[in-house]
């Protein structure tokens, strides 16, 4: 089993008792107003979601990892690799992402386990490069990407939401662990 401690958080596989929490997550506003087409999920999408997340750790060897405070146990979201197959452009690619409840931002857990996830991605699993995709206007995520050193490489749009959207890379040479 994939597992990476830092010293805040456990990164991992996805348990049966994380579907309801997640789905917590997903049905907030504030969390989704930059993901998709800004609307909430309910039980079933995360319940599918979650399910196609574990796939991919099946057949890529990678994937989201449930985020989990070591402190409480409590699960904080995800962060993780995927094939952003949404965005043909950017392709052959392995994407970083993160999602975290609202109450856990602000806290540097984002950075935190985004930055194991890079480690893991670069050292671990081999990659060569590893971008992140953000919305235009996304501070937030603009933040965490600037703390993992990623540099733009180009500005686009999202294919069906007609959103711009900044991509950003780093590659093995110019990562810090």
């Amino acid at each position: 089993m994939t597992e990476i401690r830092t010293p805040r958080l456990l990164l991992r596989r996805w348990h049966d008792d994380d579907l309801a929490p997640m789905a917590d997550i997903n049905a907030d506003p504030r969390v989704m107003r930059w993901i998709g087409d800004g609307s909430v999920r309910g039980l079933d999408h995360t319940a599918r979601a979650i399910e196609q997340w574990e796939e991919e750790w099946d057949e890529e060897g990678f994937g989201l990892f449930a985020v989990e405070l070591l402190a409480s146990g409590e699960l904080a979201g995800f962060t993780g690799l995927s094939v952003p197959g949404f965005l043909p452009q950017v392709l052959p690619a392995v994407a970083i992402s993160w999602r975290l409840g609202s109450q856990f931002w602000g806290q540097g857990y984002a950075s935190e386990a985004a930055h194991a996830t890079l480690e893991f991605a670069l050292q671990d699993r081999g990659l060569d490069r590893v971008i992140s995709i953000s919305r235009v206007g996304d501070d937030a995520s603009g933040n965490v990407v600037r703390k993992l050193g990623m540099s733009l490489e180009r500005e686009t749009v999202h294919p069906v939401h007609g959103w711009p959207l900044r991509v950003h890379t780093i590659d093995l040479t110019e990562f810090q662990a």
